[in-house]
């Protein structure tokens, strides 16, 4: 979407942080093709769209190089990004195999067989933006928090299935309950399940309920979660951590809107809207087998992303002001300010809440000093000390965002080192220059 966005957002009013007018534009990019089924035609991508030969993809390609799922469109402020879902034979752009990657005007995308043009259209369009710089419980006065609450409000008026994306921290709960709130449902009851929290057999008996004597402990007949929230809605949190097992039965159950209790025969009818949470990328999942692809296209037919606090850090001054109590804003000064805004956030605003709070008990320069501590290993060697919120993480995502936060800041500082000559900067890393290329699109330098 090459962006220009003439609005005021870095101007903020006093009243409610929004600018006295605000326009956001953008290019749309339309993708061209043709495959093996002699397919050939134009189409708008005006928001994320999955690429494969899977039939509930938003592209469906004739192609049998091509994976099910094989990449996904996403259109940013900056332009159209490709990122491949670990397809089996890789995505292509301008000839370089890509993870994930700008496409440039008229740039081509090769995916199987398959050739995709993408161009922008000539004329902006204007974005829809939410009027007020709050939705619910979340807060933003940027354009790509604002554009998320009119996303969001358009959601509330569907009866569909959501599925909410987004990194650890960022409010995806919260953008939940504010869909029920604005939603005809609002006087229903919102009930949570944290599928990543129970086992299996718990998780099984909490989802769909129970008989008396169903299974050992089941001392009385109870209804389960998805019973409970009849007339209302059922957040699923951390859906990625569904077990494969139980993946079909909560398939059934979103297609029937039927249940059954754990030792029952029959089925009972309820009314209730299913609105699911993740971090992790269920697209990948789905092509790995970790995930049933029938049950992705199941919840994510109004799919929902809330940016990472790091895309929007002309929210901070207001996030402050809404996560300290009145008596305590006097610890943040400019200088503390400009501090935070250049912190990468790993933990999004949970993290920031953390640290407003150590920094009202203890005073900013401890609490700066307790975010940004290292710390020596037995060893000698020099490691940072990490956040506690990224502690509590499933070690394989602390992992993948330890590596990406050492890469991003490596890979910064090469540029810099080399006045952004690519190829002195692969020859001092010792890497190949086409893999630099893929990790600059990667960290967006």
């Amino acid at each position: 979407m090459y962006a220009a966005r003439v609005e005021a957002d870095r101007t903020l009013t006093q009243k409610d942080g929004l600018a006295a007018e605000a326009l956001w534009l953008r290019r749309d990019p339309v993708i061209t093709w043709s495959d093996e089924a002699g397919q050939s035609r134009d189409m708008v991508i005006k928001d994320r769209v999955i690429v494969g030969t899977a039939p509930s993809s938003d592209v469906v390609l004739v192609d049998r190089a091509i994976s099910r799922l094989h990449a996904e469109l996403d259109p940013r402020d900056d332009g159209l990004w490709v990122r491949d879902l670990e397809s089996r034979n890789g995505t292509f752009l301008e000839g370089i195999r890509v993870v994930a990657a700008r496409i440039p005007q008229a740039g081509r995308l090769q995916l199987g067989r398959t050739e995709l043009i993408v161009r922008y259209a000539a004329e902006p369009t204007p974005v829809e933006l939410w009027p007020q710089s709050r939705f619910g419980e979340l807060v933003g006065g940027s354009a790509v928090m604002r554009a998320l609450f009119a996303r969001l409000a358009r959601v509330a008026g569907s009866q569909a299935t959501v599925l909410i994306e987004g990194e650890t921290g960022t409010g995806k709960e919260l953008a939940a309950r504010a869909i029920h709130d604005a939603s005809s449902r609002a006087e229903g009851p919102f009930v949570v399940i944290d599928c990543g929290a129970l086992p299996e057999n718990l998780l099984e008996a909490e989802l769909f309920g129970h008989t008396k004597g169903a299974f050992t402990g089941a001392l009385a007949a109870r209804a389960g979660a998805i019973e409970e929230a009849d007339g209302g809605t059922v957040f699923l949190d951390e859906i990625g951590e569904l077990p494969l097992s139980m993946q079909p039965k909560l398939l059934r159950v979103l297609e029937s809107r039927m249940v059954r209790r754990l030792g029952e025969t029959q089925h009972r009818s309820v009314d209730v809207r299913f609105i699911s949470a993740t971090h992790r990328d269920l697209r990948t999942m789905a092509n790995n087998r970790a995930f049933r692809e029938d049950l992705y296209f199941r919840l994510a037919v109004l799919p929902v992303t809330v940016p990472p606090l790091r895309e929007r850090p002309g929210d901070l001054p207001m996030l402050i002001e809404h996560l300290l109590p009145q008596e305590a804003r006097g610890v943040v000064c400019a200088d503390l300010l400009r501090e935070l805004a250049g912190r990468p956030w790993l933990g999004n605003v949970r993290e920031l809440r953390n640290f407003l709070e150590r920094a009202a008990t203890l005073g900013a320069p401890e609490a700066l000093e307790l975010a940004g501590r290292a710390s020596v290993s037995s060893e000698g060697a020099w490691c940072p000390k990490l956040p506690r919120e990224m502690l509590d993480l499933p070690l394989r995502e602390l992992r993948e965002r330890v590596v990406d936060r050492v890469e991003r800041e490596y890979f910064a500082h090469l540029l810099e080192r080399c006045d952004r000559n690519v190829a002195r900067g692969a020859e001092l890393a010792g890497l190949n220059r086409a893999y630099v290329y893929r990790l600059m699109a990667k960290y967006r330098l």
